[in-house]
């Protein structure tokens, strides 16, 4: 018998309950790590539970909701179910939030970790996690994957998929389900990323620069989401890089600090940048004809794809996905992309330096030619040559 179609507008009772047990009973155990062995500090968090109070009915969002935070902490081991900013730090969160998925973060997740067989597959699919592949160690990396389009779409205005686009691929090879395949639960999401792509063990918890997959998050999806920058402390004191014997413990009786920050002015910080790219996507769909995309390479949901018919075209111009490669890899498009991953950085730094304790930034790290000294390192974990920091790219 033909498996049926899943309702447009959920999930089967069997998908749900999974999904409500591997993200609830994750809170639970983070929750019980958090306070029952370590201090935990929280700033800001009674307004952002105000933010996810009323973005409990999908149906009344209004706009997405992305949180960027930075990131400090390793994996428990190599194959390991969770790391300690994600999903341990959602420990902080009041336990009637953590069963209740439709409400709760999506990310971005080491395809080659996270993803690795089917049992990993399978539960961080149900745990809301995208396969992400880093450039560094995939051809199949870099910010025009397939699944920031997914999440470029989740923060979005959902609209209807086509058949052949209720699931997607990553290499070409591997086969996931889409989260946009139901466009009423999944109405205008909430997304967490670490836009510094890597974990980054810094003495003094400064930031490497962010990568472009952040800025298009916050320029392509439609409406403009409501942007929130968070800073996480203390992470990698549990789990520090150069821990010796027993490596998959983590060490405990430590102060983790996590800080919420406002939901960011986005005119008065993105909205000339927000303009700019507005505009250059107008004259690009303009030269090319105004609806399909016919000059670039193929793959669905945020790269370059040919038209197949009229869904396809459709599809073609839903958030995520970009008419041309002058949009890609355009001068322009570049400039744009950088001066949003600084300005997104800043506030995250706003947020740190509000906590009190902590040394002025060095602002060279904001910018990704500082850490070219570091390309040519071949190793997943490195001590970096630009700042002396742990770096693990696992």
């Amino acid at each position: 018998m033909a498996t049926p179609t899943p309702s447009p507008h959920g999930p089967t009772l069997s998908m749900r309950l999974k999904s409500a047990m591997i993200m609830g009973m994750t809170g639970v155990l983070s929750k019980c790590f958090l306070y029952g062995f370590n201090r935990v500090e929280v700033t800001g968090l009674s307004r952002f539970l105000d933010i996810l109070d009323s973005r409990r009915d999908p149906a009344k969002r209004q706009r997405g909701l992305l949180t960027v935070s930075n990131h400090v902490s390793v994996h428990v081991t190599h194959t390991a179910i969770s790391s300690l900013d994600d999903p341990v730090v959602w420990g902080i969160l009041p336990l009637r939030y953590t069963f209740d998925p439709s409400n709760l973060r999506w990310t971005l997740g080491a395809a080659d970790i996270c993803f690795a067989n089917k049992f990993l597959t399978n539960f961080f699919t149900h745990g809301q996690v995208l396969p992400c592949h880093r450039l560094k160690h995939s051809p199949f990396g870099g910010p025009f994957q397939p699944s920031l389009g997914q999440a470029i779409r989740l923060l979005s205005t959902p609209l209807p998929l086509p058949p052949h686009h209720q699931t997607y691929t990553t290499t070409g090879l591997d086969t996931h389900p889409s989260p946009l395949r139901y466009p009423t639960l999944r109405r205008h999401s909430w997304v967490h990323v670490f836009p510094e792509g890597c974990v980054h063990q810094h003495a003094a918890t400064d930031m490497r620069y962010f990568k472009w997959g952040l800025a298009r998050l916050i320029l392509e999806a439609d409406p403009v989401p409501d942007v929130l920058p968070m800073f996480v402390d203390g992470t990698q004191r549990v789990m520090p890089e150069d821990r010796g014997f027993p490596r998959f413990l983590p060490r405990v009786g430590k102060t983790v600090r996590v800080a919420f920050g406002e939901v960011l002015d986005y005119e008065g910080t993105f909205g000339d940048l927000k303009r700019r790219w507005e505009g250059l996507v107008r004259r690009e769909r303009e030269r090319v004809g105004g609806g399909g995309v016919r000059d670039g390479k193929g793959g669905d949901d945020g790269a370059v794809v040919v038209g197949r018919g009229d869904d396809d075209d459709a599809a073609a111009l839903a958030p995520g996905v970009l008419p041309t490669e002058e949009l890609m890899y355009g001068k322009e498009a570049q400039e744009i992309r950088i001066e949003v991953a600084l300005r997104m950085r800043a506030e995250i730094l706003k947020v740190r330096k509000a906590l009190g304790g902590y040394p002025e930034p060095d602002p060279a790290f904001g910018l990704a030619e500082t850490w070219r000294l570091d390309d040519d390192i071949e190793a997943k974990k490195y001590r970096s040559r630009v700042d002396g920091s742990d770096i693990n790219q696992d």
